[in-house]
């Protein structure tokens, strides 16, 4: 907008030099009057809750007021040069800022308008001997009012574009957001939204830290359970190497029998701290469930955030499309006016193609939307299809936790057997040979709970928990 842009207004309004001068006459009048105006306006916004809130303080209407009082003097002038506009441009921009809706701005101006109106017509009399030959009260409420609507127009149009401005830096911010989480970035919040949409940086940032340290969590379990896996393994690797040393042990007999004692009780030590090792790895499949659901229900939570994105995009649409529609109407109105609404039907087409272009944006941000929503869902699916693996994992080292059970208990039975030696040493062949048969059944469980592990892991490091590094895998 430029003084271009100012000068068609004052063309459209027919507000002309001759109004303005009487306008700048009226300049002593409007010092002395502009006080008591300012008076009535902040004490109806000191009643107001709504606009009350804005201030920090007495101090702060006190410099507002006085920031208005410049202003109005400024108008007085009736110099609508690019100093005015500056000024304008200011006040537009500190609206937007603080999020002044119009509706108190045009109410402010009402109160304001009425109390200098009826100033001027209180000094009716003396008026015609203060200005030129000619003006009377009439003439000085019609300048004031014209002058009042422009400054009206021109700050509420910065007010929308500003407004729009940050609508835009704000959707763009979450563009870029929502293309980081589809391709699995967890690390960076959104901190470049205005002010006015703290409330969704606040709840997005929320949503993303609970989420980075669900994922998180699934990591660490899904290493501890690979650590624990590892551990079973060696374990029944030692116990197959201790349940050969027993079978060729048999062959000796009486001669080897106090070497096969001690063996088949560091044996059954061995298989008790299998079975706790298996108790562990029980648990923490169970805690690794648990962190799935929690990743799932993340997710739907982060699913419910977009839908009232959706929602904030279902309403810039509708505000383009009636837009569009009293862009059509003013068009429609120019028309009728003929020669003086030409002006005005260029405006309304301008109008309504940027509506037009807005009505585009909005699609195209709901479209994209769309498609993080479901990529989303899809995620979700996935670690529920993970949920439901942890649940055949917990089966499987449910089973190995009962068959260490049953080793330790033969291993007792072995170590009683000993005393009776001839009559037992049958009965430790066939122990010996269902200890093999139970460790090999142990180590394809703990191969399998180490593999499901890894594929845990995996799901998880799709997503980049870190700043610099997606989640890796401790080596088992």
């Amino acid at each position: 907008m430029t003084i271009k842009t100012i000068e068609e207004r004052l063309t459209f309004l027919e507000f002309n030099a001759a109004q303005r001068r009487v306008l700048a006459s009226a300049e002593p009048l409007l010092r002395k009057c502009i006080g008591p105006a300012l008076d009535r306006f902040y004490a109806r916004v000191r009643a107001t809750p709504e606009m009350v809130r804005m201030f920090r303080g007495d101090s702060h209407i006190d410099s507002a007021k006085s920031a208005q009082v410049g202003h109005w003097m400024r108008i007085a002038t009736g110099k609508f040069d690019q100093d005015y506009y500056d000024a304008v441009s200011r006040i537009g921009k500190v609206h937007a800022t603080i999020g002044l809706e119009p509706r108190w701005y045009i109410g402010g101006y009402a109160m304001i308008l009425e109390e200098i109106m009826a100033a001027v017509e209180r000094t009716a009399s003396p008026w015609r001997r203060l200005f030129r030959p000619g003006s009377d009260a009439g003439k000085v409420n019609r300048a004031l009012v014209k002058a009042a609507m422009l400054d009206m127009d021109l700050s509420i149009s910065i007010y929308f574009r500003e407004a729009e401005a940050e609508r835009t830096q704000a959707i763009t911010a979450l563009d870029r957001a929502m293309s980081r989480l589809a391709d699995g970035d967890l690390v960076h919040d959104i901190d470049d939204l205005p002010r006015t949409y703290l409330s969704l940086t606040q709840s997005y940032n929320k949503s993303l830290a609970n989420l980075r340290g669900t994922i998180g969590s699934v990591v660490e379990t899904s290493s501890a359970i690979q650590g624990g896996a590892g551990e079973i393994a060696r374990a029944s690797e030692d116990l197959a190497r201790r349940t050969e040393s027993n079978a060729a042990s048999l062959e000796q007999a009486a001669a080897t029998l106090q070497q096969v004692e001690d063996r088949v009780k560091v044996t059954a030590g061995g298989a008790q701290e299998t079975l706790e090792i298996a108790g562990e790895a029980l648990n923490a499949v169970g805690q690794g469930r648990g962190v799935a659901v929690d990743a799932v229900q993340a997710m739907r939570t982060v699913l419910e955030s977009a839908r009232g994105i959706d929602g904030v995009i279902e309403g810039l649409d509708k505000i383009a499309f009636q837009t569009r529609v009293l862009a059509m109407n003013a068009a429609v109105e120019a028309g009728r006016a003929g020669e003086a609404g030409r002006g005005f039907a260029v405006v309304a087409d301008l109008v309504s193609s940027l509506a037009m272009r807005s009505e585009e944006e909005a699609r195209r941000a709901r479209d994209g939307l769309s498609a993080t929503r479901n990529e989303i869902e899809e995620a979700a699916s996935a670690v529920t299809r993970v949920d439901l693996e942890l649940e055949r994992i917990a089966g499987e080292v449910d089973r190995v936790h009962k068959l260490v059970a049953s080793m330790a208990r033969d291993n007792d039975a072995q170590a009683i057997a000993i005393s009776e030696i001839n009559a037992t040493v049958g009965m430790m062949d066939r122990s010996t040979q269902q200890n093999a048969a139970m460790v090999e059944e142990t180590s394809a469980a703990t191969r399998s709970l180490s593999s499901d592990a890894t594929a845990l892991a995996v799901q998880a490091g799709l997503f980049q928990i870190e700043e610099g590094r997606k989640p890796g895998l401790r080596a088992a």
